[in-house]
């Protein structure tokens, strides 16, 4: 597998590319002046202490207090197990260890979603390029993606002999067969770091931001571009540079690894990254063979549901549906990642009746998943034969990074049909009509809507207003959203139509004329602010410029005849 990192560099934003094989797989940007909390340390006061939540709320400076829960707030103690963290102090309450008014110390842990504030723990930890340093709790920890237990011996051993008194090393994954002298500058410079963020601490007024971790392109230096990187693409010759310097110190055999890109060419486009993006925001994932995957995001969990779609398979039904769905498993492996979905998440894989097949797509799925530097925990099938699997919740999903709320459905993807939209009309004019007299209304809506109100031949319309006994001019405005309308009173019939219609008789107006008209083919329509202007024998001059004389009016279209070309 060829592994590539793209790093694109703008005033504006900074995206940063995972590619496996060329397919993109993970993308972390930065927009603007938004900055990563995640990492960060703070000077916070507790503002809210909830027994009956085991949590706090703490004024970090930021909008919205952040959320201690008892469990990051209690002190660790060693365990002297495989875990990568130490086991909390057991039988303590908040209150026991926080007060209103108190100042504590706390690190960022997730970042703020939607109305949620950050999540934060007093179990701070400062991470380096081999190493994570523990500066609370005495304690030696190894990734458990370190699967050799003779290789997690030696490097325990390392740690334990590099360890400042008091404090506590965890080994990263990337550490996996370094030497001990490769590990010591990481441990100098995160202790002098430390020693930097207490002189902080020591110095500044709660609430305020003691440390801030680094910046996207260090972190991905320092967490994301490894061994088994094949090149490290930048378009920028400042992160170039930079990148150079940060790999002397951290790792100067990958320096060659690193590529210059043109700045001359695109680069999104190149590697096609802008239209990978727009695929990730997609409800339906295609598959190679022709079924496709559905992902529903909620604010409780995410449902994946697993459909054979085109494909039909060419031996038999069991074999169809295994194919699907291991194909499937990959794919889902892959959107989790890319869409950095955390949460519950449940897969509805297609049915299948044979156990083993049912254990391979687990397999697959737990092997592809082994990819993903997020924690993730499949519980295998339930008794409804759904997937139960969960995936640590650590910075915001990618549509919420890039996407809003839509404004007209406010989230739920739905909007109301053009029948519902004019049976509101017909309500609100209704209303409108019981609180005084009105002697004519002018109805603008999206034409959609307008032509169900008129109905065909304009009946609709004759029987509103035979049902409300006064002139009513209905509308159809293109720019209107289909959901939106409005109702205009008038005092009398005249002052309607001088409002309503956009032509008079006997105006000359330059036109083009749009399509035939519908129920005599030898006339054709155009439309002035979306009023019908029929024109007499003008079927033959679609899609041509020209000029007309208004000849008649009526109170739902004109008629027009052909003066000549433009």
């Amino acid at each position: 597998m060829k592994k590539k990192i793209v790093v694109h560099t703008a005033a504006e934003e900074t995206w940063v590319a995972v590619l496996e094989d060329d397919v993109l797989m993970e993308l972390y940007v930065e927009q603007g002046a938004v900055q990563r909390l995640v990492g960060n340390i703070y000077k916070g006061r507790v503002e809210n202490v909830l027994p009956g939540m085991q949590a706090a709320f703490v004024n970090i400076g930021l909008e919205r207090n952040a959320f201690l829960y008892v469990a990051d707030a209690v002190p660790r103690h060693p365990n002297g197990g495989e875990e990568e963290d130490p086991a909390p102090a057991i039988g303590q309450g908040i209150s026991d260890v926080l007060r209103e008014g108190q100042e504590v110390v706390v690190q960022v842990s997730k970042e703020p979603i939607g109305t949620k504030g950050a999540r934060i723990t007093t179990h701070l930890t400062l991470p380096g390029r081999n190493l994570v340093l523990m500066p609370d709790v005495d304690y030696v920890g190894v990734s458990r993606r370190i699967e050799n237990e003779k290789e997690r011996e030696r490097l325990r051993t390392v740690a334990r002999h590099l360890k400042p008194p008091g404090m506590g090393l965890i080994v990263r994954t990337v550490a996996e067969g370094m030497a001990e002298e490769d590990l010591v500058q990481d441990v100098e410079f995160l202790l002098k770091l430390w020693r930097q963020v207490e002189k902080r601490i020591s110095n500044t007024s709660a609430p305020a931001v003691v440390y801030r971790d680094l910046d996207l392109i260090y972190r991905i230096v320092r967490d994301l571009f490894t061994q088994d990187v094949d090149s490290f693409v930048v378009d920028s010759l400042e992160v170039y540079e930079r990148a150079l310097e940060l790999l002397d110190i951290m790792s100067p055999e990958l320096k060659s690894r690193v590529v210059y890109f043109d700045p001359d060419e695109d680069i999104l486009q190149v590697y096609g990254l802008e239209a990978d993006l727009e695929r990730a925001f997609r409800r339906k994932v295609w598959l190679r063979c022709g079924g496709y995957i559905v992902i529903d995001q909620t604010e409780a969990l995410t449902a994946i549901d697993v459909n054979t779609g085109k494909f039909v398979g060419s031996t038999s039904l069991s074999k169809t549906v295994l194919t699907a769905n291991l194909e499937a498993a990959q794919e889902i492996a892959r959107q989790l990642r890319l869409r950095n979905i955390g949460g519950i998440i449940i897969i509805d894989f297609i049915d299948m009746d044979d156990p083993a097949d049912q254990a391979q797509v687990i397999s697959t799925l737990q092997e592809y998943l082994k990819r993903d530097k997020v924690k993730v925990n499949v519980l295998g099938l339930t008794k409804l034969g759904l997937v139960e699997m969960t995936r640590k919740k650590v910075r915001q999903a990618l549509d919420n990074v890039f996407l809003k709320s839509c404004p007209y459905c406010e989230g739920l993807g739905k909007i109301p049909s053009e029948e519902t939209v004019s049976l509101k009309v017909r309500r609100h004019i209704k209303r409108l009509l019981a609180h005084g007299e009105v002697a004519a209304l002018l109805v603008e809506a999206h034409p959609s809507v307008a032509a169900i109100l008129i109905g065909s031949g304009g009946v609709g319309l004759e029987a509103l207003e035979q049902d409300l006994k006064i002139p009513i001019h209905i509308r159809g405005v293109e720019s209107m959203h289909s959901t939106e309308f409005s109702v205009k009173p008038f005092r009398s019939r005249e002052e309607l139509l001088a409002a309503a219609l956009p032509v008079r008789v006997g105006q000359v107006l330059t036109v083009t004329v749009e399509e035939p008209h519908l129920s005599n083919p030898k006339n054709g329509i155009t439309r002035v602010e979306g009023f019908v202007v029929d024109i007499e024998n003008g079927a033959h001059l679609v899609g041509k410029t020209i000029q007309v004389e208004i000849t008649k009016l009526l109170r739902t279209y004109a008629k027009a005849r052909y003066l000549g070309h433009k």
